[in-house]
């Protein structure tokens, strides 16, 4: 225990060591989110390589100010081979704690969904040791939530939060430069998110795309889906992008069934790669039935997904899609609507029609007709006031 807990021995932890030698820092806003008072059960989920375990010994870092060193336990549950094991690591650091005198705690689990039946260890545990007095934080990939197995904590998580982590913003991704905000600062810095997205190890040069590509490969096999068809259907929306289209158009482009397809996209949406966009009339009225547009979340994962699709990302859609994910991430619901016209982007009282260059036709008054130049500000301002 004491490799995994530095701080107990008195040295500084490897990961707060090489975050202080990054180029470009970041505190994550969502560790604000985490309850720390017992007794909390809180999950820590989202796409991989979105910076979970930095942001996690953050938080301990901080806590290292105030608290018992031995009070703090931070465990990587990857390195274990059966959910028993965790169980017993579990006991061990409470005995541990325990002959200390040490009440309240923090237990940190790291990358639980590495492990199969990890939610199995974690329940029993709560459920003989009663531990009034602990704050759990447990951090993994989105796949925390397939088959329910977090739900299984229903009534178990206290003041416990869940807690969705995503690759930065372009707001919060401007402010790591540090740079005035004005238009020429703000189009430079944008054409380098285009290239690195919200993932602060890409730009940091500590991950690539292929190190997206194998956390996809490995959500979709905890899932039990088929790899081969979620890289179809995922080729299949660059190949429809930006166009709205139907369920049955996928399914036969693809040779496989409506059924299959509505089921994987529902995953891919669970894994937070895909949106599905529904079409909203005039009249304000969702329609279910009418063709649905399909978002990748972020440019990077676009390049990645693009690498290991063999597509080709083109700007046009690319920017629709960067300021489809800002709005979502703002209003919670997006849609789009077309007629005459088409409005990408519904969003609360917004209508957005983005261009890659001069628009050339007109738009009603009340839709915002945003060019590659506008970009930038717009997203800058959507957030403004929350960062």
């Amino acid at each position: 225990m004491e490799e995994f807990n530095p701080w107990w021995v008195g040295e500084e932890d490897k990961d707060i060591s090489e975050f202080s030698t990054l180029e470009y820092k970041y505190y994550p806003l969502w560790l604000n989110e985490i309850s720390l008072k017992p007794f909390s059960l809180n999950f820590v989920f989202g796409l991989r390589k979105t910076g979970k375990t930095t942001g996690i010994k953050l938080l301990i870092h901080n806590l290292l100010e105030k608290e018992n060193p031995f009070s703090i336990f931070f465990f990587r549950v990857d390195i274990l081979d059966d959910y028993r094991e965790l169980y017993e690591v579990l006991k061990n650091y409470w005995k541990f704690k325990e002959e200390r005198k040490i009440k309240k705690c923090y237990i940190f689990l790291d990358e639980v969904t590495l492990l199969e039946n990890w939610w199995r260890a974690v329940k029993v545990f709560i459920d003989e040791y009663k531990p009034s007095e602990a704050v759990f934080v447990l951090s993994g990939s989105v796949s925390m939530f397939f088959h329910g197995k977090a739900e299984t904590f229903g009534g178990r998580k206290g003041k416990g939060k869940i807690i969705e982590v995503r690759p930065l913003s372009f707001s919060e991704y401007f402010k790591l430069f540090k740079k005035p905000k004005i238009k020429s600062v703000l189009s430079e810095i944008f054409e380098k998110y285009l290239q690195t997205g919200g993932y602060l190890g890409v730009l940091n040069e500590k991950i690539e795309e292929e190190d997206i590509i194998l956390g996809i490969k490995n959500d979709l096999r905890i899932a039990n889906k088929s790899i081969s068809v979620a890289k179809n259907i995922l080729g299949d929306t660059f190949e429809k992008a930006p166009s709205a289209c139907s369920y049955h158009s996928i399914a036969n482009s693809l040779g496989i069934s409506v059924k299959t397809v509505i089921e994987y996209i529902e995953t891919l949406e669970e894994m937070f790669l895909l949106k599905e966009i529904k079409y909203k009339g005039l009249d304000n009225k969702v329609y279910e039935r009418k063709e649905k547009k399909f978002m990748i979340r972020d440019p990077f994962l676009a390049k990645a997904i693009a690498l290991w699709c063999g597509r080709e990302i083109r700007k046009d859609f690319l920017y629709e899609w960067i300021v489809q994910e800002h709005l979502l991430r703002k209003y919670g619901e997006i849609y789009y609507y077309r007629n005459r016209y088409e409005i990408d982007c519904i969003a609360g009282e917004l209508k957005v029609e983005v261009k890659a260059g001069k628009p050339h036709r007109k738009y009603p008054r009340n839709v915002l007709v945003l060019d590659e130049e506008d970009l930038p500000g717009f997203l800058m301002e959507l957030f403004e006031s929350e960062i």
